[in-house]
C-alpha cells in the first residue's frame, strides 16, 4: 500500500476542519469501556493520520501510540501533539501490516475507514494480525470500514469540497470509479490550491483505492488472527448496522 495523503498532507487538516473528532473520540471511548478497556488504558493506533483523534483521547486520559505510513501525516502528528498531553502521544513511521513494535496494549483502534484501503485479503488479514499481536488476552481491537450494504445501496458519486484556510484557499474534487467485482471504488482525487495572495492555482492527484466490506468475510478473516467479532455498529450513532450504513463500526476481542 502506497503512502496515499502524502501529496496533499499539508492541507488534510484543512480540508477535514469541519470533522467533530471531539464527538468521534467520545464515541469511540464509549465502546472501548464497554467492551473492558480500563479508564487510562493503553492503546494502539494504526493509521493515525495527523493525530487528531489520538489527541482528543488522550485528553481522556488514555495513553496512545500511533503509527501511519504517510511521513508527512507522522510528522504532522508530532508537530501538532497538545503541550498538556504530549507526554500521553507518541507517533511513528510504521505500516499497519508489518509494523512490530514490541509492546502489547488494553486496545488497538483505527479510525478513518483505514481497513477500506486494505484492498486484497492479504492486507487486511495482515493487518489484523498486527492488532492481535499487540493486544493483550481478552484485549479489543475497535475499527471502522466502509460497509458494503451501504455502499450498494447509496452509490459514490462525485464530490466537491471547498475550504478556505489562513495562508491558502483549497477546492478538492472526488470522482469515484467503481470494481464492482471487486468491491473496490477507486476515489480520483483532484485538490486545487491557491495560496493567499497568490494567483497561480497549482493541481495535486491521487487515487485512493477502497474497499467495502462485508460481515461474514470481516468475522472470518478476525478468526484468522485469533480475534472474534463481538459487536457491529453504525459510525457514531450507535444503531444496528444495515442498508444505511456508510460506515460500520466493528469490535473485536483477543482470544485467549
Amino acid at each position: 500500500m502506497t503512502a496515499v495523503f502524502d501529496s496533499y498532507a499539508a492541507y488534510y487538516d484543512l480540508l477535514y476542519r469541519d470533522k467533530n473528532y471531539s464527538a468521534e473520540a467520545n464515541f469511540v471511548d464509549e465502546l472501548l469501556a464497554k467492551h473492558g478497556v480500563p479508564d487510562r488504558g493503553t492503546l494502539l493506533e494504526l493509521g493515525c493520520g495527523t493525530g487528531k483523534h489520538a489527541a482528543e483521547l488522550a485528553r481522556k486520559g488514555y495513553g496512545i501510540h500511533g503509527l501511519d505510513v504517510s511521513v508527512s501525516m507522522v510528522q504532522a502528528a508530532n508537530d501538532q501533539k497538545p503541550s498538556e498531553f504530549a507526554q500521553l502521544l507518541q507517533f511513528e513511521l510504521g505500516d499497519v501490516r508489518t509494523a512490530r513494535i514490541g509492546r502489547q496494549f488494553d486496545a488497538v483502534i483505527s479510525l478513518f475507514h483505514v481497513a477500506s484501503y486494505q484492498v486484497t485479503n492479504a492486507d487486511l488479514t495482515a493487518m489484523f494480525q498486527t492488532a492481535a499481536m499487540h493486544l493483550k488476552a481478552g484485549g479489543v481491537f475497535l475499527f471502522d470500514c466502509w460497509y458494503g450494504p451501504g455502499v450498494l445501496t447509496d452509490l459514490p458519486v462525485t464530490r466537491v469540497k471547498r475550504m478556505s484556510g489562513a495562508t491558502a484557499n483549497v477546492l478538492r474534487i472526488a470522482e469515484p470509479v467503481m470494481h464492482p467485482n471487486e468491491n473496490i471504488v477507486d476515489v480520483n482525487y483532484t485538490v486545487q490550491v491557491q495560496q493567499r495572495g497568490e494567483d497561480h492555482v497549482s493541481e495535486i492527484h491521487e487515487t485512493h483505492r477502497m474497499r467495502y466490506l462485508f460481515t461474514p468475510e470481516l468475522e472470518w478473516i478476525l478468526e484468522r488472527a485469533g480475534l472474534q467479532m463481538v459487536e457491529s455498529v453504525d459510525w457514531l450513532t450507535g444503531t444496528p448496522i444495515g442498508l444505511k450504513s456508510w460506515t460500520a463500526t466493528f469490535v473485536a476481542v483477543k482470544l485467549a
